[in-house]
């Protein structure tokens, strides 16, 4: 549905456990976009009045450069989940992660 919108070029949308909520996935938004031309808050009022409450963008809005494909052009969610993982603190352990 977010391809609809006039000023995304691509987007995927993945489910995030937060920390204050671990047994709940919110959905949150990787976009390829302009953010000088479209916010966050245009995209997630843009969904509201599309979609059920359940799906909209609780997890938060993520403008990137480009979202990880597979040689075919699928798109790579588990490289998705795992960098809002790092972005949101959840990844343990000894490395830094770099985003």
């Amino acid at each position: 549905m977010l391809f609809t919108h006039p000023k995304i070029q691509e987007a995927a949308v993945v489910g995030v456990n937060m920390p204050d909520d671990p047994g709940t996935d919110l959905p949150r938004a990787y976009v390829v976009a302009d953010p000088a031309h479209v916010s966050e808050d245009e995209i997630k009022e843009f969904v509201k009045q599309r979609l059920a409450p359940y799906k909209q963008l609780r997890g938060g809005v993520v403008f990137v450069n480009e979202i990880p494909k597979n040689a075919i052009g699928k798109y790579l969610r588990r490289e998705l989940r795992d960098r809002a993982k790092r972005e949101l603190g959840l990844v343990g352990g000894g490395g830094s992660a770099k985003l």
